[in-house]
């Protein structure tokens, strides 16, 4: 992990100092999954329009690029222009502009438990507030420290903490009483 940040500290380099278009293409290759699923994960499924806003966060990174002072890794410094974008996207839709359909999930008539399970947690993480949905997702889906989430998220790193417990808390109280669903096999009448 430590060469995949040198990696990305020589590439940074070439990039702003020779306005090295290859550069920053390889650091988009080496970044755009990670952005994608974080955007994927906020947007709760929906796949075009977060990857509608993750080409929009490497846009921005590519402009904002001689701004990047290296006080946090380059993949931290990504998820917060993703998750800023996040949020202007949101705005736009709570302001009736440039509103995106909700995405529909389908599954299988008889999903295996592991799927029932995940689509309960992801049910409960929408019923946390905000804030503790995107520390959680920061923290334990995408496995950034407290200290990184509280770079992405511009919150003081206490308040990330306080979220992360809470909303651990909260998932914990609404899950507690998970069970997979069990599906009536219908008598074979023939």
């Amino acid at each position: 992990m430590r060469d995949a940040g040198h990696l990305d500290q020589a590439l940074v380099v070439r990039a702003q100092t020779g306005n090295d278009r290859r550069a920053f293409e390889e650091l988009v290759r080496r970044h755009q999954g990670m952005i994608r699923a974080q955007l994927r994960r906020l947007m709760h499924g929906d796949e075009a329009a977060a990857d509608d806003l993750a080409q929009e966060t490497f846009v921005l990174a590519w402009r904002k690029l001689d701004q990047f002072r290296g006080d946090a890794r380059f993949s931290t410094w990504l998820y917060r222009i993703g998750y800023s974008c996040f949020l202007q996207s949101r705005r736009k839709r709570v302001d009736g502009v440039g509103t995106h359909g909700d995405a529909v999930a389908e599954f299988e008539p008889a999903p295996s438990h592991a799927i029932d399970l995940r689509i309960d947690i992801e049910s409960a993480m929408q019923r946390l507030p905000i804030a503790e949905q995107a520390v959680l997702l920061h923290c334990v889906q995408l496995g950034l420290s407290h200290e990184e989430a509280a770079y992405v998220l511009t919150m003081p790193l206490g308040t990330v903490k306080s979220h992360a417990a809470r909303g651990k808390a909260r998932l914990r109280a609404l899950l507690a009483d998970w069970q997979p669903t069990v599906k009536e096999e219908k008598p074979n009448v023939g």
